[in-house]
């Protein structure tokens, strides 16, 4: 079976100029030209897949004849072997070691973590200020991995030097890792800058784990579970690299994209408002109250929905027969969670923020593979549970005092990267003077 070419690929660079130019709207076009697409990344031919039933074989039932593709193979260098780049039995040992740092005993001593880096954050405020959202919401969530991360005197540098440096390797990272080889090589200020800062943080975990082995205690934390579990210095650092660098972006452009959305839309602003009023009664939130929040994470799982990672990328182990197409061992495969988001055929109306396409009768008729935003299968994010709570204990604290209201004149523009950022999301910060009466919504919810 023959595979499409995709239209645009230039001489020596393949479709990465397209790919870097062009962004989500070159990848959400793909699916025109089949269920799988062949690409160039440079020499390199790749396969894009484009349907949900494919993306459900690739990640799932033949999950076990992939490992992590070429994309992460570029990181590899500067963050090591961690969970996100590790492959085959290494993989499952460190995933092994490191679940019970995700179990629900912990999963409730972070959520008090994250209940309280919320109101120190919202705390601050002042009724009528204008806020930048978007850097509130970075800085927050480097704070909330961070100090779960790192508990000590020390582990406040390490938090400080995330603030400063993550964001240059998430996004150089991204230019790198769909770049020819020869690009990371260019003495340009993006290669310096990403250099620079993958040293520092580099450094800093490794001075916080040496911290921790002269002291020997448990503090509680995951770096603490990371060596109580038996890992040696060079993978908890590995490891706490990885947590620092997958589980705040995602996070971040969450928190920011959902109050976003949430003042565009002041009748899913109010019933959000109706059931927090209803479910906490001016208490602060609980992980014992999410699965009471339903309505706030259906508003989460449309944001997740509309605002994913670009791509994901898988190299065949072995031939696989791809729906009808031989895939060669050692193929490059691409996944786009954007693309099968916004995938009419999967989403109805896909630009539309709908979050009642998640109440439990429409959610049911959505296809496996559509709605991928921590991956799936046995390479599932592990911090996806985390992830979740973070974003629906942040919501909860902020709305429960507050409503944030775009700014008149301001219109919010994305700029892509790995995933859509907002390049200024200036929101005004209002107190919320009255509960909202449940039941009376204006129709712009419906």
């Amino acid at each position: 079976m023959s595979v499409p070419v995709a239209p645009g690929r230039w001489p020596f660079l393949g479709h990465t100029p397209a790919l870097l130019r062009q962004r989500f709207a070159f990848t959400d076009a793909l699916p025109a030209h089949g269920e799988i697409v062949k690409l160039s990344l440079g020499p390199a031919p790749v396969y894009f897949v484009t349907s949900p039933r494919l993306t459900h074989e690739v990640l799932v039932n033949e999950g076990s004849k992939f490992r992590k593709g070429a994309m992460f193979d570029k990181f590899r260098p500067f963050i090591g072997n961690g969970l996100v780049l590790s492959n085959g039995d290494f993989h499952l040992q460190q995933r092994r070691l490191m679940q019970p740092a995700f179990h629900r005993d912990r999963l409730a001593e972070y959520a008090a973590i994250m209940r309280r880096a919320a109101a120190d954050l919202s705390g601050s405020w002042r009724a009528g200020e204008v806020r930048k959202i978007d850097d509130d919401m970075q800085s927050l969530a480097v704070t909330i991995v961070g100090e779960a991360l790192f508990s000590t005197e020390l582990g406040k540098a390490a938090v400080d030097e995330a603030r400063r440096s993550i964001y240059v390797i998430i996004q150089q990272g991204m230019i790198r890792a769909l770049s020819p080889k020869f690009v990371e090589k260019l003495p340009v200020p993006g290669n310096r800058r990403f250099d620079e800062a993958i040293a520092r943080m580099q450094a800093i975990v490794v001075e916080v784990i040496r911290d921790w082995r002269r002291a020997g205690t448990d503090h509680g934390d995951l770096l603490s579970t990371l060596l109580l579990a038996g890992m040696t210095d060079e993978q908890a650092r590995d490891e706490a690299l990885t947590l620092l660098t997958a589980g705040i972006e995602t996070t971040a452009l969450a928190l920011a994209w959902t109050f976003h959305e949430l003042g565009r839309h002041p009748g899913i602003e109010a019933r959000v408002h109706a059931e927090l009023d209803e479910v906490l009664g001016g208490r602060p939130v609980t992980i014992d109250d999410l699965p009471r929040l339903t309505y706030v994470r259906q508003v989460v799982d449309e944001v997740l929905r509309q605002y994913p990672l670009w791509m994901l990328m898988r190299r065949t182990l072995t031939e696989v027969d791809l729906g009808g197409v031989r895939l060669p061992e050692g193929a490059e495969v691409i996944v786009s969670p954007h693309a099968l988001h916004h995938d009419p055929a999967s989403f109805p109306d896909p630009d539309r923020f709908d979050p009642d396409r998640w109440a439990p009768d429409r959610a049911a008729a959505i296809p496996k593979g559509a709605f991928v935003p921590f991956g799936a299968g046995t390479r599932q994010c592990i911090g996806n549970r985390f992830a979740q709570n973070e974003i629906v204990i942040t919501v909860a604290t902020v709305a429960a005092q507050w409503r944030l209201v775009p700014v008149p004149g301001k219109p919010v523009r994305v700029k892509f990267t790995s995933a859509a950022y907002p390049e200024s999301l200036p929101m005004t910060v209002v107190p919320r003077r009255h509960r909202p009466v449940p039941g009376q919504f204006p129709d712009s919810c419906r």
